[in-house]
């Protein structure tokens, strides 16, 4: 199945470098480009693409309020929120408004086009730069309360564990292992738990982990990437969206 795809910057030329790299992959395709938020939200009622590639600093309506209604609106559009390291002040807001992933433009091309296709089967993911932020960013709140059950919808204790463990970014497989069962089994929770708690997906997931109390903040978190979990690999051997709007020959 092709994964439909509307890119929304107001820069042409990052618009330009993703398209390129969207033109020569075969299960990819770009439905349409917008260049603020206002057009994302309409292309996105028009098209109703699979995934949208959305920018934070447009003129007009910003990536934040675009994202929030998209992921309300009747469709099942996902967002990928794509900007710089200097917008570390949006990522909790651009994640509440209902983003399945926040990346940074000095991404690879390729692991940006990877997160596409990972949100796009319905998982979600933050890059791991970011993840340390979001982590530095509920540290800096006062110590949370003991969460009330009533609060988490009431989950059993087992689906608490789950949850805490999927607040601490571990994959299906670690879970699993971590909880002595197995990985279907695992999955199963995690569908309970979207359900239950009324989540879009595994980012929001983490965010209300830490919202009710379930992990402790730690500035020393550094989960590498894997399959299901919360951060993603970066590489560093091919041309960054960055370098491609500044020109750089690599």
């Amino acid at each position: 199945m092709t994964i439909r795809v509307v890119l929304a910057d107001d820069q042409p030329l990052v618009r330009a470098a993703l398209r390129m790299v969207i033109t020569d992959t075969p299960d990819v395709e770009v439905a349409g480009e917008a260049g603020d938020g206002a057009e994302a939200v309409r292309l996105t009622a028009e098209l109703a693409p699979d995934v949208v590639v959305m920018d934070i600093r447009m003129p007009g309506m910003d990536g934040i309020e675009a994202t929030r209604l998209i992921t309300t609106g009747p469709g099942a559009t996902r967002v990928v929120v794509l900007t710089t390291f200097d917008d570390d002040d949006y990522v909790y807001g651009t994640l509440r408004a209902g983003a399945s992933g926040f990346l940074v433009k000095d991404m690879a091309l390729d692991d940006i086009l990877a997160a596409v296709r990972v949100v796009a089967a319905g998982d979600a993911l933050i890059a791991p730069g970011v993840t340390r932020r979001l982590i530095k960013e509920f540290a800096a709140r006062p110590a949370a309360t003991p969460p009330r059950r009533a609060e988490l919808g009431g989950i059993t204790d087992r689906e608490r564990e789950v949850l805490t463990l999927v607040g601490s970014g571990l994959s299906n497989a670690e879970i699993a292992e971590r909880l002595c069962i197995s990985v279907a089994t695992a999955k199963t929770y995690l569908t309970r738990l979207l359900a239950k708690l009324d989540a879009r997906d595994r980012v929001q997931l983490v965010i209300l982990a830490y919202e009710a109390g379930l992990v402790a903040p730690s500035g020393s978190s550094s989960h590498t990437s894997r399959p299901g979990g919360v951060p993603v690999a970066l590489a560093d051997d091919v041309p960054t969206v960055t370098e491609v709007e500044q020109g750089d020959p690599r």
